[in-house]
């Protein structure tokens, strides 16, 4: 049983069809970290032109899924409900296998430091279990 449905990302981030790629929060410690997943379907838009009768999910976009996961564990924070995750940065983003059309996508963010309205966090994305991609997100929480 999912912490949060689709409706419900959507009351905490302000992404929407076709850039919400966030399908529900699983696990939920505000502040700490959130478990997200993601379903992966063929007709999803960026598979028309990413790659022609070989799709793969850009890697930019499980990047961004993994923040948008980051966004929620954020914003769960009282003081910051209601506000805005903005992307302030990446690091040390490593891909270790395609995401394909059926793959289902756990994506996994760990605060691992706030000072101030910047949180900082470790990100990884995983199907079946295994690593599909990892990076360290830096966040700015504004209006």
């Amino acid at each position: 049983m999912s912490v949060y449905t689709t409706k419900e990302i959507m009351e905490i981030i302000p992404h929407r069809s076709p850039f919400l790629l966030i399908d529900t929060i699983e696990e939920l410690e505000p502040g700490v970290r959130a478990v997200g997943k993601k379903c992966v379907s063929f007709n999803e838009p960026y598979f028309a032109g990413h790659f022609p009768g070989n799709p793969v999910m850009p890697g930019v976009l499980i990047i961004e899924a993994m923040a948008q996961v980051g966004a929620v564990a954020l914003l769960g924070l009282e003081e910051w409900k209601g506000k805005t995750a903005y992307f302030a940065g990446i690091s040390s983003a490593r891909f270790k296998r395609k995401v394909l059309p059926g793959d289902i996508l756990t994506l996994e963010t760990k605060i691992s430091r706030v000072k101030g309205p910047i949180g900082i966090g470790e990100a990884a994305a995983y199907v079946d279990g295994e690593l599909a991609a990892k990076a360290e997100l830096s966040f700015a929480v504004g209006e």
